[in-house]
Formats: structure tokens, sequence, C-alpha cells
């Protein structure tokens, strides 16, 4: 397998297209599409769908991950033989919504100030992202699986605390003698994979009768809940201040969710990669319980 080949493959998967990928390696598409045949032919299989946007298969995950790995090793080696300008190593990694606006913020900074690295987040489920690393699409993770994926490593990072909460005024709304109707109170969630709501109705034999909000943004999540419209789990790191001024409150007080987080990584270490997983780590210690 060709180096160039195996390059060409990376940048079909990050850009989405053969048109994308050809701009960024500065060949043309049908050069693109020469090379991935080509590589179709050495390996005997086929290693991208022709979809929009281009997808791996099963083999193109196993290829991309080591046209990644090649990348990193060369990237690294270059850098000890002090050959400066030669490009930008990519470092892709799959950060959920909630880290990100929240306790991630502070090893974004520490990157700001490396030369020659470019770092592509790619935002994603905790309880989903390790599906990220296993088709090669990034080189480490935050999950919530403690379970390492093959050729990763796994490091505890902490746990994120949510709580239930609303507007007093919402809570007033629906409240039905001491208690609050939680089967018709509007619900806001982040997406169809954000199951902490449901979580607590199953916890409580509850149906969920009332409007179901989707805002999958972290920060208009909380805004959203803020505004009144309707209940969410929302992370303590964002609801302190709102908590301690009374804009939010409690649905129930006598429920938290605490999802423990954890950062996985190629064992391939690189020395930009070791830094990243020591700042990631030195982070969640200072921002996480």
């Amino acid at each position: 397998m060709q180096d160039e080949h195996l390059q060409t493959l990376v940048a079909v998967a990050d850009e989405g297209t053969f048109e994308a990928a050809a701009r960024r390696l500065h060949i043309t598409p049908s050069a693109v599409s020469q090379r991935i045949r080509a590589l179709e032919a050495a390996v005997g299989a086929v290693v991208v769908q022709r979809s929009s946007p281009v997808r791996p298969t099963d083999a193109g995950e196993v290829l991309l991950r080591l046209g990644r790995q090649r990348a990193a090793l060369e990237h690294e080696a270059r850098a000890e033989l002090g050959l400066t300008g030669e490009g930008v190593e990519n470092l892709a990694v799959a950060v959920n919504a909630d880290s990100l606006a929240t306790w991630f913020a502070t090893a974004l900074e520490a990157v700001a100030g490396w030369p020659g690295v470019a770092l592509h987040l790619r935002v994603e489920d905790q309880a989903h992202s390790s599906a990220l690393l296993r088709s090669g699409a990034v080189v480490a993770a935050i999950t919530s699986d403690p379970v390492a994926v093959q050729g990763c490593s796994v490091v505890p990072l902490g746990r994120m605390r949510y709580l239930p909460l609303c507007t007093p005024e919402f809570r007033e709304r629906h409240r039905r003698g001491r208690a609050v109707d939680l089967s018709g109170m509007p619900m806001v969630r982040f997406n169809e994979r954000d199951d902490l709501q449901d979580e607590l109705l199953r916890a409580r034999d509850v149906v969920a009768t009332g409007a179901v909000h989707e805002v999958p943004s972290s920060e208009s999540f909380v805004t959203a809940v803020a505004g009144g419209l309707g209940w969410g789990m929302v992370p303590v790191l964002q609801a302190r201040d709102r908590l301690d001024r009374g804009e939010l409150v409690r649905v129930v007080r006598d429920h938290v969710a605490d999802v423990q987080l954890h950062w996985q990584a190629w064992r391939l270490r690189t020395e930009r990669l070791q830094r990243l997983t020591d700042m990631v780590t030195d982070a969640a210690r200072r921002g996480l319980s």
C-alpha cells in the first residue's frame, strides 16, 4: 500500500467528497479517484462508499486508521529532525457537547500555542463517540465507555453531574398538589440520542405526554430551559450560577445523573497526542468531580 494512496483515503474521509479531497491534496478529482481505485485493487476490497458524503467501508476504516497513524509518526519524525514548515499535523478528537461548552475549553487554550497543529473536533454524544475511534475518524475521544477500543488506552476523567431543572414559574404552572405533573410537562432534550430525561421518567414509571423540544446546542439548551421552554437535565457546571440566583430550580429533588467520562486515545502515542492527553486529563481534574 502506497503512502499517497493512504493519504488520499484520509483526505477523502475528512473532506467528504473526491472534489474537496482533490483541493486539499492539490491534485485533480480524477487523480483522487485513480488513487482510491488503486488502493482498492491492492487490498481487494471496496474502501469507500460513493455516497454523499463519502464514507469508509469496514475495510476502509482499517486503512484509515493506518493512514492516520503513518501521518502522525511522519510528522513526529520530521519534528525531531528539525524539518519545519513541512505541513500541519491534524489531530481529530471526539468531544461531547457539554464538555466542549464547559471544562474542555482550558485544553483548547493550551493547544492554541502549538505550532503546526490543526485540531479537528467532532461533536458526538459520549455514549456513541467510541464508534469514531473504531472507524479511524478520530485519534482520541471523550466517551462514557470504560472498555478500551482495540488499539486504544483508557483514562478515567471524572463525573459530569446533571440535574433536572426548570424555571420556578414553569414548575408552579405544572404543580399538582405537592408534586409536579411530570407526564404532562414539556421537555427539552439535546437530540434523539439524549436519554437523560427519559432515564428520570423511567425511574418513576412516568409516560411523557407533553411536548418534546430538541435543542442540539449545549449553550442554547440551557437558555431554552431558563427561558421556560421545558424542563431538562442540565450540567451543574452550566447551571450553578442560575441556581444560585434562583432562575432555575429542581423539577424533583431526589434525582441526579452522574455520567462517568473517560479519555480514550491511540496507544500509538506521538509526542503531541501525549501532550494533548496530559492537558485533557489536567483540565478534567480541575473541572469535573
